[in-house]
């Protein structure tokens, strides 16, 4: 089967490396150009829509995304997520899937709109991944519906998260039921009405010797008794409504010892799993935000209105290499996202998780850089709401904390790669014995050489 969609030229496909295209199926070009004109024709044109019906109540979900998510899903764009290897995919690889991925980050809400948004890709992929096939037919087939949506409640404000052996949430396991004590950060609003379920990492055996055995994973109902949401956390000013980010009480709330995912003890299992896949779509996400704020430069470096000294402001020369720099880093954050997608599909996603520590590090810091630099072109109005880029950059500001902080991810690099450091030595010593035999030809003496005698 071939695709009749021509992609040269196409602008679907005008960012997309070569490497790239000569590894899209014939499937997935169908499928980015739909998402392409997707966004570019009901997403972009209704953001203001969406804000104006936001208005009317902030945790309900405004009615332009249900209409949206209805349309869609008729035209098979739901799930589009969803790695090949699960029955309930619809078929794309990683690779494939970030291509679409970055035209969706261009609107805030458009990966909503076909149900391939945060937090539901991961917790849909890990109920797919590791669940039972009840425990499917009552979670995951619901969420991949679009029936209701979920959260992810890991973070907790009392320990060093980013250290996941200290979450400390109590979960006393009987034989017919979990009992859980403590307080959880940033799980999704239980404002929204949609918001139905959270899946749940808490300590369940404090005393064993083995810290990475000691935490369980399962699902809790939104409205259980003793789960009370103290407030909504607003980020850096923004509410982020209608999902929020919410901070929890859990106070003796009991669930049925069916809602254990996988087994006792086997969080961080479930967690390494779920955490991969999360991290790189954010990424691609953001690739797709970093367009959309260097097109907002674009625009204000040929408005007619904003001339000083006569000229436009993309005639300054300041702005010239301003703009050369955002469209470089650009095109190189999105060559470090690709291999990412591309290692995972080769090799795994364990055996791709420097690439996507790699992604995770640099895509949030580069974007924000460029949407700064997309700030600094339109003055001060780039800072008020007359624009996207306050919001953007407000939300790769976060993301840079999301699923763990530079400083984590770094050191799993930096750890991974001293290992390699023995060889090298060894290598280097070899190139010092040959340069002292070369030294014994030639007639010269010995100097140190790489440090090495």
């Amino acid at each position: 089967m071939t695709s009749n969609i021509q992609i040269d030229g196409n602008p679907a496909f005008a960012r997309i490396p070569p490497w790239v295209k000569a590894k899209l199926r014939p499937n997935a070009i169908e499928k980015i150009q739909q998402v392409h004109d997707w966004v570019e024709t009901e997403c972009i044109p209704a953001e203001r829509i969406y804000k104006k019906q936001l208005e009317g109540n902030r945790w309900r979900t405004p009615a332009i995304i249900h209409e949206l998510r209805k349309k869609a899903k008729a035209q098979g764009l739901f799930n589009l997520f969803l790695p090949n290897h699960f029955e309930e995919s619809p078929g794309l690889t990683n690779l494939e899937y970030s291509c679409c991925a970055e035209i969706m980050g261009r609107v805030y809400w458009a990966a909503q709109t076909m149900n391939c948004h945060a937090p539901e890709t991961g917790n849909i992929e890990l109920l797919a991944k590791y669940c039972t096939p009840e425990q499917k037919k009552r979670w995951l087939h619901p969420l991949m519906n679009g029936d209701m949506s979920s959260a992810y409640s890991m973070t907790e404000p009392d320990v060093a998260s980013s250290d996941a052996t200290q979450i400390g949430i109590e979960m006393e396991i009987t034989d017919k039921e979990v009992i859980i004590n403590g307080r959880k950060l940033y799980g999704n609003c239980q404002y929204n009405e949609e918001m139905q379920l959270f899946i749940l990492m808490g300590c369940s055996d404090p005393n064993n010797p083995n810290a990475w055995n000691r935490h369980t994973t399962l699902v809790v109902p939104a409205k259980t008794a003793g789960l009370k949401q103290v407030r909504n956390l607003t980020i850096m000013g923004y509410d982020w409504a209608p999902e929020g980010h919410g901070e929890y009480v859990y106070e003796n709330v009991r669930v049925p010892i069916e809602n254990i995912i996988l087994g006792p003890g086997r969080a961080f299992e479930i967690a390494q799993g779920r955490l991969g896949p999360g991290r790189i779509h954010h990424c691609m996400r953001l690739i797709g935000q970093a367009e959309r704020a260097y097109e907002l430069a674009l625009v204000r470096c040929v408005e007619p209105r904003k001339k000083p000294r006569g000229k436009f402001i993309g005639e300054f020369d300041s702005n010239i290499e301003r703009i050369a720099d955002m469209r470089m880093t650009i095109d190189a954050m999105r060559q470090v996202v690709l291999n990412a997608a591309d290692t995972m599909d080769l090799q795994g996603n364990k055996a791709g998780r420097y690439a996507i520590a790699q992604s995770k590090i640099m895509v949030p810091n580069a974007l924000l850089k460029v949407i700064d630099e997309a700030m600094q072109i339109y003055g001060g109005q780039g800072l008020t709401q007359h624009t996207p880029l306050p919001e953007l950059w407000t939300y790769a500001r976060f993301v840079r904390v999301a699923d763990g902080p530079d400083s984590a991810h770094r050191h799993q690099v930096g750890r991974d790669q001293m290992k390699t450091a023995r060889e090298f030595r060894a290598r280097a010593e070899q190139y010092t014995e040959r340069y002292k035999e070369l030294c014994k030809k030639w007639g010269l003496e010995p100097e140190e050489f790489w440090g090495i005698v």
